[in-house]
């Protein structure tokens, strides 16, 4: 019986990994997600879901404005659709703080004379004490700070996303998601957003810094990134250990 529960053991312990051992992560199912949704309730514009038989010679022509004419706009503007999402982020920000505080005090005060008192208490007083400075103080504090950020980030890509919903006002939400696999690792990128249709070039792409509430994941799974994170008991220990 010691056998099977260490061999229970051992795989309730390697099903904490999140890289499978012995074979490559697994793809996400394309069926997960708010874009096969859209997809398969896209529904096609109205000049192309009307029959051949019903449209006359000149809603054929390739000069005609639908889209699927010669000089028609091709960019995505209802659900289903799919435009290019343009990710070049190249950030670089440099910080620097610097702080001086510096405070110095100095106090007496005395009672040289009340109705002959203090002389009289200074001959009893030993020597060298006197009521003519009964009280000093001196203080002095010193605080110095210097802090520095220095941040340089660059990243290009192109990820294909597809319009998963349109809001009343006429904005598109949109959701691209992409994976690569090589070997054992699997790098995912994913967009979220939300994008207005003006801002669409006529090749159907838009650049990240015009979509509103941005979300750009860019990481992955597999042995590789496995290795780079601490374990979850080490994690565990570092949040409840307070030292």
């Amino acid at each position: 019986m010691r056998f099977p529960a260490l061999a229970l053991a051992l795989a309730a312990l390697a099903g904490c990994g999140s890289a499978p051992i012995g074979r490559e992560p697994d793809f996400t199912p394309p069926q997960a997600g708010a874009e096969a949704t859209a997809m398969m309730t896209y529904s096609l514009p109205q000049e192309v879901a009307v029959p051949p038989t019903m449209i006359g010679p000149s809603v054929a022509s390739l000069w005609d404005g639908g889209r699927g004419s010669l000089l028609g706009d091709r960019r995505a503007m209802q659900r289903g659709d799919i435009m290019t999402v343009v990710i070049e982020i190249d950030d670089s920000a440099s910080i620097s703080n610097s702080s001086d505080r510096s405070r110095t005090a100095s106090q007496d005060m005395g009672v040289p004379s009340l109705v002959g008192i203090p002389q009289r208490l200074n001959e009893r007083l030993p020597e060298g004490a006197t009521l003519d400075a009964a009280v000093g103080l001196n203080s002095n504090s010193s605080f110095a700070g210097d802090g520095s950020v220095r941040r340089n980030e660059q990243l290009e890509l192109r990820v294909a996303a597809t319009v998963t919903d349109v809001l009343p006002n006429g904005v598109l939400q949109i959701e691209g998601r992409q994976e690569v696999r090589v070997n054992f690792e699997l790098r995912e990128l994913i967009v979220t957003g939300y994008v207005r249709p003006a801002d669409i070039s006529r090749q159907n792409e838009i650049t990240y810094d015009k979509i509103a509430s941005a979300r750009i994941s860019y990481g992955g799974r597999g042995q590789i990134s496995d290795v780079q994170q601490p374990r979850y008991g080490q994690q565990v220990l570092e949040n409840v250990l307070p030292f």
